[in-house]
């Protein structure tokens, strides 16, 4: 398993504070790479995997997390989780949105999103 890259993830209060972080940021570079309205990530143009997200909430999971990683394997790394006794506080699943992602507690109390995007299948 590897990882792909990794992402804080930004409490937002409200969507206005959304759009004034993506200008905030914009003065650096960044840009608006996905928006759903609750969640909005901005990445670098000349490095696609420096990336900021910004939420208000997250309507799938009971908590929000504090940062994302990106990993080729979600299964496994999530397979890894649960036989290292790690606490899960998001089931492993499919979102409508496209990831399959869980939730787990770092030694901090940090809420780790684990995530996969789907590969395209070949022909």
């Amino acid at each position: 398993m590897s990882v792909r890259r990794v992402v804080p993830d930004v409490r937002s209060e409200s969507a206005l504070s959304m759009e004034e972080s993506r200008d905030f940021y914009g003065l650096l570079g960044f840009e608006e790479v996905m928006n759903h309205g609750w969640v909005m990530t901005l990445a670098s143009p000349a490095n696609p995997t420096a990336q900021l997200t910004f939420a208000t909430h997250d309507p799938s999971a009971p908590v929000e997390a504090d940062l994302s990683i990106e990993v080729d394997d979600v299964d496994a790394a999530y397979a890894a989780m649960v036989a290292a006794g790690a606490r899960i506080v998001h089931p492993l699943q499919d979102e409508e949105w496209g990831v399959r992602r869980f939730f787990a507690v770092d030694p901090n109390g940090k809420v780790v999103n684990v995530l996969s995007h789907p590969r395209p299948q070949s022909p």
